[in-house]
């Protein structure tokens, strides 16, 4: 069975390798990019050649570099580590750039063992008369330690006749000084640099997909402000092959090619039996093809790179997330319209064109000054493609030597920056809005979209397209993201402080508590159902009057008479007032006794000093005073 699928595999590598073949015979051919290299010293050995740069290490494009060219004598293939601590490492100026020779490992193993030697840069000389060819890394690096994407050193190979020449004077202890020159490899035209990138959306493809997902990440924001500001026009591309007509009704060709065989990818897994398709794969291009295309139209062409970036973070193979729903989260988060880039993208399943991917197929065929696209990724910058290693800033030199001269813009005159990705729509991230609250956290590299913490208040969700506070104080905070809302003086909130999360509408209120809409109880004849009883809704509630002299009792939706009632009313009456009667005799019967009091009192007083017996008064007269005290007196 691995025999069987193994032979599947290879026949259809087959089939897509002939349908580029016949693509580059048709119309195309490979350019070898290449550098200036001068030989300074000795003046009879004064002259200029070119050199194929790697498609690894950092290239100084826009810039030279002049050493002194040195050949082992113990291992000129480069193919083990040299002996020693640095042996290269030059102890003054200038540097040391190592010649060695072609075959038997590596163009790659070569540099990298330079570079750990302490050489500057490698030239690596031809084993045979041929055209120069680019040198390239292998798909994967042969050891643990990952060498290839720890190249930092520029290399190139120069043809052999030269090399020969460096060898010989090298032999008679000749110092053979040389300057390697990338001031003119790259085109610099005008005040605008353009540039396009030949990518893959498949990321299972080993270290080349790693590298360019990383560089993605890394150079976002670099490319992001260079394009807003005008300074580069930026186009994204995708390398597909078709299926031969004989083989279109094939399985291997229908798993892995979109309207029948013209667009195909390579099986992710290289199997066909399990996991992702190869027509997967296309899908995705083509729909991160039409994002910038959509976006372009609203001159908002830098989304590419957000959508690109969240896509391989929310949506990537190993997490089996790769699928269109996840890819229509992403457009979602950034607010690209799904319905326009679905009519861009066309009817994979249909026998036709798709007018995206032809033109993409036109372009991969060289013309002009730059060749074939072959090599996934490839960045070409001003129509040339770019060698060397795709990173941050081995790029953005690229880029700013394009730029005509004193037209720079101000980045590449500086070291580096840092961009705040979050100030715009919240670098895609959740936001809210009402509370100015954002899970877009800005960092040095770009933006993570993170769940915040505000006020103690802990939010929890992807940090993507949700985030919902959480805990006993969430109320206090936006209302818990809870629906809210006040009318007539009365405030409903779906937001209890006795849960530490979810929402719920309030009794009265209907819905999902992000959104509460009033029950129409009378409508829906939910309450005041009592026989003649009439129902008003009201906000969050409702009014119900029974008829006649009914009493409307809430709880069980029922009347009840209002005689017994009456009755209370009555005999509270009576005894109110019999407490009002006996409280008045009470008073009247006070100020009585009262007033008897004062006359007894008064009267045994005045009798003290004046008596009223007459024996001692002979006359039996009585004093005009007295008589005023006197009982039934008419005075």
């Amino acid at each position: 069975m691995v025999s069987s699928m193994a032979g599947l595999r290879h026949q259809l590598g087959l089939f897509l390798v002939v349908g580029m073949v016949v693509m580059r015979c048709a119309w195309g051919r490979f350019v070898v990019e290449k550098n200036s290299i001068s030989v300074l010293a000795p003046l009879d050995m004064r002259s200029k050649h070119d050199g194929a740069i790697g498609n690894f290490g950092i290239p100084d494009y826009g810039g030279s570099m002049v050493g002194s060219v040195v050949y082992p004598q113990k291992g000129s293939f480069g193919c083990v580590p040299f002996e020693g601590d640095k042996p290269f490492k030059s102890r003054s100026s200038p540097t040391t750039i190592l010649l060695l020779d072609r075959g038997e490992c590596y163009f790659a193993l070569k540099a990298w063992n330079a570079q750990q030697a302490g050489a500057a840069a490698v030239l690596v000389a031809d084993s045979i008369d041929e055209p120069l060819i680019t040198m390239d890394s292998p798909e994967e690096s042969t050891d643990s330690d990952g060498y290839v994407e720890k190249l930092r050193i520029p290399s190139a190979l120069i043809d052999r006749a030269f090399g020969e020449n460096l060898k010989q004077a090298l032999k008679k202890g000749q110092n053979v000084l040389v300057k390697l020159d990338w001031t003119e490899s790259m085109p610099h035209p005008d005040e605008r640099v353009e540039y396009e990138l030949w990518t893959n959306s498949n990321d299972e493809c080993g270290t080349r997909c790693d590298e360019q997902m990383n560089f993605v990440q890394n150079f976002k924001g670099h490319a992001q402000i260079l394009e807003k500001l005008g300074y580069t026009q930026f186009t994204p591309h995708y390398i597909t092959w078709y299926c031969p007509q004989a083989f279109v009704l094939s399985n291997q060709c229908k798993s892995q090619c979109i309207n029948h065989g013209r667009y195909c990818a390579p099986d992710p897994e290289q199997n066909f039996g399990e996991g992702y398709q190869g027509k997967d794969v296309v899908f995705e291009n083509l729909r991160q093809l039409c994002v910038h295309r959509v976006a372009n139209e609203s001159n908002r062409s830098w989304v590419w790179w957000d959508y690109v970036t969240d896509f391989h973070i929310r949506c990537s193979m190993k997490e089996k997330r790769y699928s269109k729903e996840c890819a229509e989260d992403v457009m979602k988060s950034l607010d690209l319209p799904i319905d326009k880039i679905k009519k861009c993208m066309g009817n994979p399943e249909a026998d036709v064109e798709n007018e995206v991917l032809k033109t993409e197929q036109e372009l991969q065929v060289g013309r002009g000054s730059r060749g074939d696209v072959t090599i996934l990724p490839t960045l070409v910058v001003n129509n040339i493609q770019y060698r060397g290693k795709l990173e941050r800033t081995a790029v953005l030199k690229a880029i700013c030597a394009g730029f005509k001269e004193t037209t720079e813009p101000q980045v590449c005159l500086s070291g580096d920056i840092e961009t705040n990705e979050c100030l715009e729509r919240h670098g895609g991230c959740w936001h809210d809005s009402r509370s100015n609250i954002t899970a877009c956290k800005d960092t040095y590299r770009g933006r993570v979209c993170e769940c915040p913490v505000v006020d103690g208040v802990q939010y929890r969700g992807d940090g993507y397209v949700s985030c919902e506070a959480f805990g006993p104080a969430r109320c206090a905070m936006n209302n818990g993201g809870c629906w809210s809302e006040t009318k007539n003086g009365k405030t409903f909130s779906a937001c209890s402080d006795s849960e530490v999360t979810g929402c719920q509408c309030p009794h009265g209120f209907r819905g999902d508590g992000h959104k509460c809409e009033d029950v129409n109880e009378c409508k829906e004849r939910l309450a005041c159902q009592c026989d003649g009883c009439t129902c008003k809704n009201t906000w969050g509630g409702y009014d119900c009057k029974c008829k006649g002299n009914l009493l409307y009792i809430m709880e069980q939706d029922t009347c009840i008479e209002r005689s017994g009632s009456k009755f209370g009313w009555s005999l509270g009456f009576l005894v109110l007032a019999a407490l009002v009667g006996a409280g008045i005799a009470g008073y009247i019967f006070y100020k009585y006794r009262l007033r008897s009091y004062m006359d007894s009192e008064i009267m045994a007083i005045m009798s003290q000093y004046m008596p009223l017996d007459n024996h001692n008064n002979n006359n039996n007269e009585v004093p005009t005073e007295a008589q005023a005290l006197r009982p039934g007196s008419s005075v």
